[in-house]
């Protein structure tokens, strides 16, 4: 199990390098458009695909040694701060 820390610094790593620069169309941490749009269709769909990987986006967006819960965290903390 992961600390806090650690899981903050998954995402910084892991997530922060396309989400906050668009990379590959990476939807953007703060543009709550672009996380409607995904959003609608379901925030499952969203969850598994950031797990199996999309598009552009790597199976846990490069973290390999993410469990599923955190992945679901990760998504779960940029769309708390893209609203």
């Amino acid at each position: 199990v992961r600390s806090r820390r650690q899981r903050q610094m998954c995402i910084r790593d892991s997530c922060m390098a396309c989400h906050t620069s668009g990379i590959a169309g990476a939807p953007m941490l703060g543009d709550a458009g672009a996380w409607t749009d995904r959003l609608t269709k379901g925030i499952e769909t969203v969850y598994t695909n950031a797990i199996n990987g999309i598009n552009g986006m790597p199976a846990r967006g490069t973290c390999m040694d993410c469990s599923d819960d955190e992945v679901i965290a990760a998504i779960d903390y940029i769309l708390d701060n893209s609203k």
